[in-house]
């Protein structure tokens, strides 16, 4: 491993026991009822060691790396001494993290190299996304090595940012999603990121000013006018948990559209812990008034499934037939998709036919056509998104053509599975092709009336996973993702942006659901949702399959 050179300066702050109106431990007497007050230990500040005398160049290395890690501590000031020449001034830790495994070999050293062999877990770039690596990724990574003017040795090469194990980095950062908005001001989209803890609300109204990330840029809108900077430059928290926020310039401020900035703002930090009430200004002014937009997952609605050739929902623990529907017998019904209120419901029509699905009312409804259609998903503006390996992505809905969805990222790709979050601006889909299968996440470009037009450039998620089948959002900004990192197939949360998480294995696993809930279906017809760490049969249930959320 890369060593933990802190040797004997690791500094616990602020434990601490206060037993009032105590001055010594009794040793007779009656036993007393104390009055005691015991505060909860506070984060524990790691505090490294410069270099000392005789260092050789592995040890350097090793003691800049130590250095790094506990450098929020004194703002790396102690990482710097193991730095030389340019360096010293140059070095940015703040310029990404490479999140590293354990480094078990010993470095590869020279005369004035050393280069180290680390197996990488993520990489997360300057403005905090975070980029999960595929499995055995490695990277050689090299110092060049210089004596200084008392014959020591020092770094004189290094890459930008800082290079951390995964534990340090657990302890170290924090994701948070910066909130913008969807092209209509309906929903407030994440943008999930990575920063360090210290001084993470800071940070999190920094990169919402800035703007958001490169692949969502295109599919989302800003309230923040352009210019517009936090000065201070810090974002204070009060012992009320009131965080405080000053824009400037404040003409700028006061001529947006309040409302929709307050919205952003107040979703972005309201999540970080501590943090109560955020009060932003224009300079000297206080701005009230925030936006009530819709984000979030949504509300879970019930479970639906087909059972015996008709679609029922579980509710409050029991099976109901869904109202309204016709029987589903003539029809090989497979997975039935709808939107929020039920409003809109399509399902495939054995494997190459997406339909509506029939109403006592009226009959099913072909939308589009084709072969080896996937799930389709239903999004907000009433489109129902499916494809086939020979063309691509399709939405279709009753009353238009279908659209055929451009994404050159596709190109020489079969698509898996695909699902649209709530928001209507992502999509998230499972393809394969010749480097293997994937899951992507992108934003989608829509028309005036919400037509979706195409796909922007993705960011790739669940880089861990070696295969997988079938997707679900399980929250806005998780996926539930059917596939195999190691052993068999089984469900995975997937962040689009964070570390891949491998729930238990589940015999004869066969359909997916998520929401705020997963609900999985086997092969044999069970039922079975994931409570705490494991998976509960729903008890009564037999001949469940395709399982289902809005969505």
């Amino acid at each position: 491993m890369i060593a933990r050179r802190l040797r004997g300066t690791v500094v616990a702050l602020g434990t601490a026991v206060v037993l009032a109106a105590c001055t010594a431990i009794p040793t007779s007497g009656p036993v007393q009822q104390g009055d005691a007050e015991v505060t909860e230990p506070s984060e524990i500040d790691v505090l490294a060691e410069g270099p000392q005398p005789g260092d050789t160049p592995t040890e350097i290395v090793d003691g800049f790396l130590a250095a790094g890690a506990a450098g929020f501590t004194d703002n790396f000031s102690t990482a710097r001494e193991y730095l030389a020449g340019e360096a010293k001034a140059t070095w940015d830790p703040s310029a990404g993290v490479l999140v590293s495994g354990p480094v078990e070999p010993a470095p590869t050293t020279t005369e004035t190299e050393v280069t180290i062999d680390v197996p990488v877990v993520a990489r997360v770039g300057e403005e905090g996304v975070y980029a999960e690596a595929p499995p055995d990724g490695r990277e050689s990574v090299t110092f060049g090595m210089v004596r200084n003017d008392a014959d020591e040795w020092r770094i004189a090469e290094t890459p930008p940012g800082l290079i951390l194990q995964q534990e340090d980095f657990a302890r170290l950062y924090r994701s948070a999603s910066l909130y913008f908005l969807s092209p209509d001001q309906q929903f407030l989209v994440p943008d999930e990121r990575w920063f360090p803890t210290k001084n993470l609300s800071t940070s999190i109204v920094l990169g919402l000013l800035a703007g958001p990330s490169t692949w969502l840029q295109d599919a989302v809108v800003t309230a923040v006018p352009d210019g517009v900077e936090l000065n201070p430059e810090a974002v204070p928290v009060d012992a009320e948990g009131v965080a405080e926020v000053r824009l400037e310039p404040a003409l700028a401020v006061t001529r947006a559209d309040r409302d929709l900035l307050l919205a952003q703002i107040d979703a972005s930090l309201k999540p970080v812990p501590g943090i109560s009430t955020v009060q932003v200004f224009a300079r000297d002014v206080p701005l009230e008034g925030s936006a009530n937009l819709e984000s979030g997952s949504g509300p879970p609605g019930n479970l639906e499934f087909l059972q015996d050739d008709r679609l029922v929902a579980l509710v409050d623990g029991e099976i109901k037939p869904v109202p309204g529907l016709d029987t589903l017998d003539a029809v090989d019904p497979r997975s039935p998709a709808r939107n929020e209120d039920g409003s809109v419901r399509v399902m495939l029509s054995g494997a190459g036919t997406l339909t509506t699905v029939p109403t006592t009312e009226v009959g099913p409804q072909e939308l589009f056509s084709g072969s080896s259609l996937v799930a389709p998903s239903v999004d907000r503006f009433d489109w129902a998104w499916t494809a086939q390996p020979s063309t691509g992505l399709v939405a279709a809905r009753v009353g238009a053509p279908p659209v055929q969805v451009a994404a050159d990222w596709l190109e020489g790709r079969a698509v898996r599975a695909v699902r649209v979050a709530r928001d209507g601006v992502r999509i998230a889909v499972v393809s394969a092709g010749a480097d293997g299968v994937q899951v992507d996440v992108a934003a989608i470009s829509r028309d005036e009336s919400g037509a979706p037009q195409q796909l922007g450039s993705p960011v790739r998620a669940g880089a861990s996973l070696v295969d997988a089948s079938s997707v679900v959002w399980a929250e806005e900004s998780t996926l539930a993702v059917v596939g195999r990192s190691v052993g068999n197939a089984a469900v995975h949360l997937v962040p689009v942006a964070g570390p891949t998480r491998a729930l238990p294995e589940v015999a004869n696993l066969a359909d997916l659901a998520g929401s705020t809930v997963i609900y999985v279906t086997t092969t044999d017809g069970e039922l079975r949702r994931f409570v705490g760490s494991t998976w509960a049969q729903i008890m009564g249930v037999t001949g469940a399959s395709y399982p289902s959320f809005p969505g």
